[in-house]
């Protein structure tokens, strides 16, 4: 069974560039044709997805936020991290972070619980 698990540092002042990690377990992050993603919902709004990275390694990024974005892997460690730089409080939101498998579906099929991160001064 494959287990997404998000950790953050919860409270970031703006400006700041927190990171976010997401641990795998059940399956190697290098698995052929499985993406790995960062979504958030801030609150009382929809998903939205930050960016992917591939199995290669690719990554992808969500236009309005690409220039703030960056995803990168330990594949030692089987995770990838979220950072996002100079961050507002328009970033306080709920990050999880989700799995593609495009050999069984194109839509997300496992999900981590999710972890808050706040920005306030």
């Amino acid at each position: 069974q494959v287990r997404l698990q998000e950790s953050g540092p919860g409270l970031v002042k703006p400006s700041q560039t927190p990171s976010l990690t997401c641990s795998v377990s059940g399956g190697p992050v290098t698995a052929n044709y499985h993406y790995w993603s960062w979504v958030r919902q801030p609150p009382g709004k929809g998903l939205e997805c930050l960016g992917t990275i591939s199995w290669s390694g690719t990554t992808y990024y969500s236009p309005s936020l690409k220039s703030r974005t960056s995803i990168s892997r330990d594949t030692s460690k089987n995770q990838f991290t979220l950072q996002l730089s100079s961050v507002t409080p328009e970033d306080t939101a709920k990050y999880y972070c989700a799995r593609i498998d495009l050999l069984s579906t194109p839509d997300y099929d496992f999900w981590g619980q999710g972890t808050q991160v706040t920005v306030s001064s």
